[in-house]
């Protein structure tokens, strides 16, 4: 072999590593940016079952406590119902992710309503129960938010890792790297909330 074939056979094993490096590191790199989504997304998950889990106790102590609104508490029971149906899932694409805050949304507005209407009732506020029911719920409230904006934080982490170069193109190789979908604002979260005395 001539010194052009050693230094043709040289760049082309250099190419070659080079191209597997940028490969490996890149699949590597979007393996490491999945696992975090789908780590938070399991503790997004969690947190909304720690307030599904608040519900019965909120509910029976409600009952216990006051001759109640039933349609209140019906409504209350059947969203929590239907958050006790919804199946575990990966980090949801942008269809299953509307699917589950639509389910959520509704277990909030109901919890909101029940809250209202226990107003009414001034020895449901003084029971011991009722009020500590009440700031679990409103901490789990906060904790959920906190794991939503910490869920759209990995998203758009891995987001960005996907879609820069070269990376884009190894997503491109390997069919499991989709964009992540975020978490995004109820279409009446921009309306000012009535506040009636």
């Amino acid at each position: 072999m001539t010194k052009k074939h050693y230094t043709a056979t040289a760049i082309g094993v250099v190419w070659i590593l080079l191209t597997a490096y940028v490969v490996v590191g890149g699949y590597n790199s979007l393996v490491r940016f999945d696992q975090q989504v789908q780590a938070q997304w399991a503790q997004v998950e969690n947190v909304y079952q720690r307030r599904a889990d608040l519900v019965p106790n909120l509910v029976e102590t409600v009952k216990g406590a006051a001759k109640f609104e039933r349609e209140t508490l019906t409504a209350v029971t059947e969203a929590r119902a239907r958050v006790g149906q919804l199946t575990p899932m990966q980090a949801p694409d942008e269809e299953g992710l509307k699917r589950f805050e639509g389910t959520q949304a509704a277990l909030s507005g109901a919890l909101s309503r029940l809250l209202v209407v226990s107003e009414r009732y001034p020895e449901l506020k003084a029971t011991a129960n009722f009020r500590d029911l009440q700031v679990q719920l409103e901490g789990t409230e906060n904790r959920i938010a906190v794991e939503r904006m910490r869920f759209n934080e990995a998203a758009r982490d891995f987001n960005t890792a996907r879609n820069a170069f070269p990376t884009v193109l190894v997503a491109r190789l390997f069919a499991r790297f989709h964009d992540k979908a975020y978490f995004e604002a109820q279409p009446t979260a921009t309306a000012a909330p009535v506040v009636k005395f």
